[in-house]
């Protein structure tokens, strides 16, 4: 199955010289983006790409450099092209997303009053295979982030790990890669600081040689290019660039 990736941005939330950390996986007949955050609908506009031609939108966990493009995509294929997105989440997600997040910009009297009403809603469960087109298969893990805040790692196609923002998982890395047999790693890096909600780079660095060979550094801040050639084994995920998985 060959799918390829483009990071629509490789920033956290902060960052200014980055877009957020969101992407495209694309195979020859689908695009499915993973998460939409407040530079997503721009990110988008750069590369000369369409909401249009986004099958469907994951959602990993609500945090506005996540979600935050999400009322700009919904109105735009609305007034635009009259459809809706198709909307893939954790079933722990829906409620919480427009309660929370979107209800208060989307909500019309009469017209919207739920998710439903602008995204065609397809919730699902964790620790189960969804296939989502002939050449991709994503299973969702709830992997921790903030405190009482559900969040949710992607395994593509059975032997591609894709992070949402997480605290750092040393076994769960390892069990990975030494028995689920896992040949990618698309891991978000703090590469300051001390790592409360994020994985920082210290961290990562302290893997064994298999597993750093396998990571890809995403969700970095401004001061990335002062640690190009200081990541050892591991390499940095660059925006808009389009990698084969």
């Amino acid at each position: 199955m060959s799918i390829s990736l483009q990071m629509l941005g490789t920033g956290n939330a902060l960052a200014k010289n980055y877009f957020n950390n969101n992407g495209l996986l694309l195979d020859k007949n689908y695009t499915l983006m993973i998460d939409c955050g407040v530079t997503a609908p721009l990110a988008m506009h750069e590369l000369n790409r369409s909401f249009r031609d986004v099958n469907a939108t994951l959602i990993t966990h609500i945090h506005a450099d996540h979600v935050g493009g999400l009322e700009e995509q919904a109105l735009t294929l609305k007034h635009k092209y009259n459809r809706k997105m198709t909307l893939l989440l954790p079933e722990a997600l829906v409620e919480p997303l427009w309660d929370h997040t979107l209800m208060g910009g989307m909500y019309q009297q009469g017209v919207v009053s739920s998710l439903e009403d602008i995204f065609e809603v397809r919730p699902l469960s964790p620790g189960v295979p969804h296939r989502l087109s002939e050449d991709l298969v994503l299973e969702l893990l709830q992997t921790p982030h903030v405190p009482g805040k559900d969040s949710y790692s992607l395994i593509v196609n059975g032997d591609i790990f894709y992070s949402a923002d997480i605290i750092f998982q040393p076994d769960l890395l390892i069990d990975l890669v030494r028995e689920q047999g896992i040949r990618r790693i698309l891991h978000d890096c703090q590469l300051t600081g001390t790592g409360h909600v994020h994985t920082t780079l210290e961290e990562l660095l302290s893997l064994p040689e298999d597993v750093r060979k396998l990571i890809y550094l995403m969700h970095y801040g401004d001061e990335k290019p002062d640690y190009v050639g200081h990541t050892r084994e591991m390499e940095f995920l660059e925006q808009h660039v389009m990698y084969t998985l």
